[in-house]
């Protein structure tokens, strides 16, 4: 302010000194002095962001889902039909992980999506050596806390005994599940840390009810009484197991709600299948997969041990063992024409992802669903306070005992084992383990032996657990789960907030978040890769089976389903 008026003195005494001067001789009139206007450039208009939308018609369709709406580059915002307590744990679930949208475009109908993901994790997928390893490659460019390690690789073996000498010959820095007769054995190994993982699992016998004689609830009734479940428990699996008294493990809420389930009783069991018209018995095929899992850690002697039970009833089990991906595939269609074995580790820890995933209207594993399983299940996944949810609970866990859809049969305790120096090994309920956290005694590399190869990296498409494992290393969701825990925490969002009744949940993205390929996280990135999965009419909802399993079990029908 003092600068202009001292300049503005100035410029006043200079017109009084020039008009006392006396008049100049006339001379050529200098130009006057062009007023000199600054103009400001233009500001460039921000390119308009091209947000991408699906919104359902209506809510007739059968799923949960009204709209998946990109609001703007950082922002995605989730329409449901019906109140959703659990979007939080869904959306944290590796089912749900997001890759670049220009990639999913390029990359899933040439099926290149389900061998080179392009992810956001802390890990690159380097090489998939078919039958030998996957080598993952730390991401330097990760948005959060580096991998300890500069490389990690998955190897596996089917057998327990092979994955503990290896593990005991230091050629790997951590196995899973080691067979229930080592326990004792490995946590005696100072060389070694042995980490118990909760058994929040189950493993069941399950029926096609499309199939005979297993479309007579009475003859599924005869099976559950005369296998003895207390006798599998005690001979085939580790410590910390139990018989199942419910499909849900009772450690989470409302899990064992209702009844308990049948008591053995060989003799009640004859004498149902002579009423059911079976008295001379029938045969029928066990069929399973050799993969060893917490919920199962002897498949084969185990289905020997139901094929010499149901013998005492008179039913001649012959066993039909499957590749893994051509089993989980028939079981998920219900092409299953005898009995099969199966069981659940918990993707995330609420009742809906045991029981809604399994017994849900759009199932097809057990056959035709059952109403009054599902319909109760549709409205208990609306209430968020489990106390005022449990009557519903009750009815539906009181319906799968009566219907029989399966034979609940263990929750099986488990491990993890690492080398001692390895700092920040652990165990994770959900199966999830972390490697980017796990430090090999300052080695460069950490080798982890799991069970079995994975089916594919695509796992928006696919429900087995060593696919999961391997994708949680390279790919990323909205939300998370706690290094080894169960909690949810923020992801590629910093946080999904709901409105009041839980029917709109609206995601705000981390900034500065690169995909492995260099190019920038945004909203349609994250529309684009739960879109592909809802809409059955999308031209890329290709995937690896195409059956998007997960999604259809956790919010319903797909959109344009035929």
């Amino acid at each position: 302010m003092k600068k202009h008026i001292f300049l503005s003195v100035v410029i006043l005494f200079a017109v009084v000194l020039a008009s006392c001067a006396p008049a100049a001789a006339p001379a050529e009139e200098a130009p006057a002095a062009e007023e000199v206007v600054v103009e400001e450039a233009p500001a460039e208009e921000a390119e308009a962001y091209d947000a991408m939308v699906l919104t359902a018609p209506d809510c007739d369709y059968g799923g949960t889902i009204k709209e998946i709406a990109a609001l703007d580059a950082s922002t995605v915002q989730f329409t449901m039909c019906v109140p959703d307590p659990a979007f939080p744990s869904k959306a944290a679930f590796a089912a749900f992980s997001i890759q670049p949208k220009e990639w999913i475009e390029s990359a899933m109908e040439s099926g290149e999506i389900l061998e080179k993901p392009v992810g956001t994790g802390p890990y690159v997928l380097d090489a998939w050596n078919r039958g030998d390893s996957l080598v993952f490659k730390k991401f330097e460019d990760y948005w959060g806390d580096a991998a300890k390690a500069d490389t990690l690789v998955f190897r596996w073996a089917a057998e327990g005994a092979q994955r503990k000498l290896e593990l005991e010959s230091g050629t790997v820095d951590g196995i899973d599940n080691p067979s229930p007769d080592d326990f004792d054995d490995l946590q005696a190994n100072e060389a070694l840390a042995f980490y118990p993982r909760p058994a929040l699992n189950i493993f069941y016998i399950a029926f096609t009810n499309t199939f005979e004689p297993f479309d007579d609830v009475n003859v599924r009734k005869a099976v559950a009484l005369g296998l003895d479940r207390n006798r599998i428990v005690d001979n085939f699996y580790p410590k910390g197991s139990e018989v199942a008294s419910h499909f849900t493990p009772c450690s989470l809420p409302n899990g064992c709600s209702g009844e308990d389930w049948y008591e053995f009783d060989q003799d009640a069991a004859k004498a149902m299948l002579a009423d059911a018209g079976y008295a001379d018995g029938f045969e029928t095929t066990l069929y399973y997969r050799d993969v060893v899992r917490s919920y199962l850690p002897e498949p084969g002697v185990v289905a020997t041990d139901i094929q010499a039970q149901l013998a005492g009833i008179g039913i001649t089990v012959n066993i039909e063992v499957m590749e893994s991906g051509a089993f989980l595939d028939a079981s998920d269609a219900g092409e299953l024409d005898g009995i099969h074995l199966l069981g659940w580790g918990a993707d995330f820890p609420h009742i809906v992802n045991f029981l809604d995933f399994h017994f849900g209207a759009s199932g097809t594993q057990f056959g035709n669903p059952h109403p009054e399983i599902y319909e109760a299940l549709q409205q208990a996944a609306q209430i968020a306070d489990p106390t005022e949810a449990e009557p519903l609970y009750t009815e539906a866990n009181n319906a799968i005992k009566e219907t029989l859809p399966m034979i609940p049969v263990a929750h099986g305790g488990s491990a993890v084992v690492f080398q001692a120096d390895a700092v920040g090994a652990h165990s994770s309920a959900l199966g999830n383990e972390y490697f980017a956290a796990v430090d090999p005694g300052g080695r460069d590399t950490i080798v982890w032996m799991q069970n079995a190869e994975p089916i594919s990296v695509y796992c928006n498409d696919e429900t087995d657990g060593e696919s999961l494992r391997a994708c949680e290393q390279v790919l990323e969701s909205l939300l998370a789960y706690e290094v080894g825990a169960t909690d949810v925490k923020p992801g590629l969002a910093t946080s999904c907030d709901p409105n009041e009744d839980l029917t709109v949940w609206t995601c705000n993205l981390r900034e500065d978040v690169k995909f492995h390929d260099g190019s920038s996280l945004d909203a349609n990135d994250v529309v684009m890769s739960w879109v592909v999965a809802w809409d059955a009419s999308n031209p890329l909802h290709v995937g690896n089976s195409g059956a998007f399993g997960y999604f259809t079990y956790l919010w319903g029908d797909l959109l344009n389903a035929e």
